[in-house]
């Protein structure tokens, strides 16, 4: 019988996303990138490990997973609403000419701005106000992704390893794990707020089966799967 994905299972996957006319916005292929111009050094290219159904990747592609062998390679069309979403006239704001001039900055048509964390684009200047377009560039726009399933991981340590680099962005060679019976203590080299370890630690237990993690420093409280 054919090994299938399944909800909460950890996968190694590759993909491409293209635009209605084929356009690469993103690929996770070095040679897919190099050809479609789409290239940078700043860009870490690779396979990446998702846990199918925690939304680390796009909701559309995310459910497309299910169910598909490992090993397969498929093509999906997302619609707007799967993808990223449709363009939505509230996320259209008026920002003062002078809050630009505060930050010591010239606003021009196509600028991107980050505004209290909401990445914004600069669509057109009228006198002393700014129109800035605050709907993800795609908004609105069908897509289409190739994706592969290179294989399932059943290892618990590469599972942790995968969720907190995928997640948290955490390097995979910055991160500890010491298994003992049913337990872990992992260690990474930023300090999180106790609070965000638990609620980690606890997920990470629902996840791989584990009744106990540990997140930080040793003299941590260690986290219990309910």
């Amino acid at each position: 019988m054919t090994d299938q994905v399944k909800h909460h299972d950890f996968v190694e996957v590759d993909y491409t996303g293209r635009l209605a006319d084929g356009t690469v916005f993103d690929t996770t292929i070095e040679d897919v990138a190099k050809m479609n111009n789409f290239f940078s050094e700043k860009q870490k290219f690779g396979p990446i490990i998702i846990c199918v159904g925690e939304q680390q990747i796009l909701p559309g592609l995310d459910t497309s997973l299910i169910g598909k062998e490992i090993g397969t390679e498929f093509t999906i069309t997302l619609t707007p609403e799967h993808a990223f979403g449709r363009r939505d006239i509230k996320n259209l704001k008026i920002v003062p000419m002078s809050t630009f001039k505060q930050h010591k900055m010239e606003p021009y048509p196509g600028l991107q701005i980050d505004v209290d964390g909401q990445m914004g684009t600069v669509m057109r200047i009228s006198g002393g106000r700014v129109t800035v377009n605050f709907n993800h560039p795609l908004a609105g726009k069908e897509v289409v992704y190739e994706v592969k399933v290179h294989r399932k991981l059943t290892d618990t340590t590469e599972q942790i390893i995968a969720f907190l680099n995928t997640s948290l962005k955490v390097p995979a060679d910055k991160i500890s794990v010491e298994l003992k019976e049913e337990s872990a203590n992992v260690t990474m080299p930023l300090n999180f707020p106790e609070q965000l370890n638990e609620m980690i630690g606890k997920k990470l237990a629902e996840l791989t089966g584990l009744k106990e993690i540990k997140i930080g420093k040793k003299e941590d409280k260690a986290v219990k799967k309910e």
